[in-house]
């Protein structure tokens, strides 16, 4: 007989004490009907949460030694939790799922056949998403088309973090030393095969989503500054242009000063609209330049993706080659 494949089924959590039971009820069935072929290992990887979480992954992972759980020191980011998942994963496939149960486990067949097929990304594609009102979801699927018309790089629309990786792109995965990585967008620029399995995303049921706008926001940015130059192009052109007009007003207003006889002109107003309409765009097109320079600084200190402070690890399924190496230089 063929041995069973390990996969990976990493859970980021932050505050989800009242998910915790509910997802894995809802992962124990779908993972028994793919035991046939498959082995599994559930890493949780929580950001220091500050409510039962941990407490409650620590028991549960006295009942199913497939399950590992990994504690940052602090919060580091969803982002940075996502990575560290991937990082620490053992198998020869990683499935990323929110412990929220908005995305459905029970598409990880889908993802594993297309896998077995060669695709080495499988990721799930936002067909709706309920409860979630009109200018939030126009925002979004004007922030996919948006960041994937400034990228460098093809980014797929409406795909969160819900999918499978192969063990490749998870070496690849590895080598990232951003601060503020955008793994989803890493992984596509990785130009690996991939394809999108549409599927209809749930509401939540059970607590709070700790995305609010600011971090919706910030993610946004994240990924754009992560994939492109555009902006800093954009600076250059906008500055251009501004200068440009600049001189035309002064040839305007030196023309109109010679032929009045040398009365100074009217128009005081207007240059002072002017110059504060000057000032923004500096303050703008300064704002750009010190994004993408605080993103160098951070990443030039060299500091660990995350800290991990606790471990629990009761010896489910064995690491492939390589992992304990891994875990040591990422954790």
């Amino acid at each position: 007989m063929t041995a069973r494949r390990l996969v990976t089924i990493c859970v980021p959590v932050y505050n989800e004490a009242e998910n915790v039971r509910p997802l894995y009820a809802r992962l124990a069935p779908v993972l028994a009907q793919l035991a046939d072929r498959y082995d599994f290992e559930i890493l949780f990887t929580d950001n220091h949460s500050e409510d039962e979480t941990f407490a409650r992954l620590a028991a549960l992972a006295l009942e199913d030694k497939r399950i590992r759980v990994i504690r940052f020191s602090r919060n580091f980011g969803f982002q940075r939790s996502v990575l560290a998942g991937y990082t620490h994963a053992r198998g020869e496939a990683a499935i990323q799922i929110d412990c929220d149960l908005q995305d459905p486990p029970e598409l990880f067949r889908e993802f594993l056949e297309r896998w077995e097929a060669g695709y080495q990304v499988v990721y799930g594609v936002r067909k709706s998403r309920p409860r979630e009102g009109w200018l939030l979801r126009t925002g979004r699927r004007l922030f996919y088309r948006t960041i994937d018309w400034l990228s460098e790089d093809h980014l797929p629309h409406d795909a969160g973090d819900f999918r499978l990786v192969d063990r490749r792109v998870l070496d690849e995965l590895r080598q990232v030393r951003d601060q503020q990585p955008y793994v989803r967008g890493l992984i596509a620029a990785m130009g690996f095969r991939q394809i999108g399995i549409p599927y209809d995303r749930a509401p939540r049921e059970r607590g709070q989503s700790k995305f609010r706008l600011r971090h919706l926001v910030g993610l946004a940015l994240d990924g754009i500054l992560h994939h492109s130059t555009v902006p800093l192009r954009l600076a250059t052109v906008v500055g251009l242009a501004v200068s440009a007009l600049a001189l035309v007003g002064i040839l305007y207003y030196f023309v109109d000063w010679l032929l009045s006889g040398g009365s100074w002109p009217q128009g005081w107003a207007t240059l002072a609209i002017l110059v504060l309409l000057s000032i923004g765009l500096n303050a703008l097109l300064l704002g750009i330049l010190g994004a993408y320079i605080g993103r160098i600084f951070k990443n030039v200190k060299a500091l660990p993706l995350v800290i991990v402070e606790d471990v629990i690890d009761h010896g489910g399924a064995e690491p492939r080659a390589g992992a304990r190496e891994n875990e040591r230089t990422n954790g």
